[in-house]
């Protein structure tokens, strides 16, 4: 379990940071800009809660719970090295991405099939869950994007795409499972 006794340490006062493993990098490195946009993802996830209720509301808090998962497996780099640690480091693992499959086509038996493309909004709540969706997918670009210059668990990429779809499958749900959705009309200000 973590304690945090203190806030504020100032090590970072001059813009670095610590990763998982006790390396010092940027704060604006690869890794912190992927992992840290996955916290942001989490405290919209947050505000997105203030409407939510029931299975919804739990489904939310078990993605919260698993975001910061992912956070603790992006700040822990040399995956090879995992044997060595004196504590295993925490990883994504694919039974997280077989839940947002299973939660997802749970939730898309409802809905009617799309005819053209949704915008966010309708409720609140669907319109904090289109900003979560957003928010994932460029989570998701960051990472892949570090994928490129560093070994990462292929698994958090896969969840991050799947999460993305997962938020855009409840918004459909939060909208009246889809009959309160507002659906683009191409071309309709010319």
């Amino acid at each position: 379990m973590v304690v945090l006794n203190k806030i504020y340490t100032r090590t970072g006062d001059k813009g670095d940071t610590a990763l998982g493993n006790g390396a010092r990098v940027a704060k604006h490195d690869a890794r912190v800009n992927a992992y840290g946009t996955s916290d942001e993802l989490n405290a919209f996830i947050g505000v997105a809660r203030l409407e939510a209720s029931g299975d919804m509301d739990a489904a939310l808090s078990r993605i919260q719970n698993d975001l910061f998962d992912l956070g603790a497996d992006l700040c822990r780099p040399e995956m090879a090295k995992d044997a060595e640690a004196e504590y295993p480091p925490l990883r994504i693992v694919q039974s997280q991405v077989d839940r947002l499959e299973s939660e997802i086509d749970g939730m898309n038996k409802a809905l009617a099939p799309l005819r053209s493309f949704v915008l966010p909004g309708g409720s609140a709540l669907a319109a904090h869950l289109h900003v979560c969706r957003t928010v994932a997918r460029r989570a998701e670009r960051l990472t892949t994007e570090l994928a490129i210059v560093e070994e990462i668990n292929p698994v958090v990429a896969t969840y991050l795409n799947r999460l993305s779809d997962w938020f855009f499958v409840a918004s459909r749900q939060a909208n009246d499972n889809g009959a309160k959705d507002v659906l683009w009309v191409p071309g309709a200000n010319r």
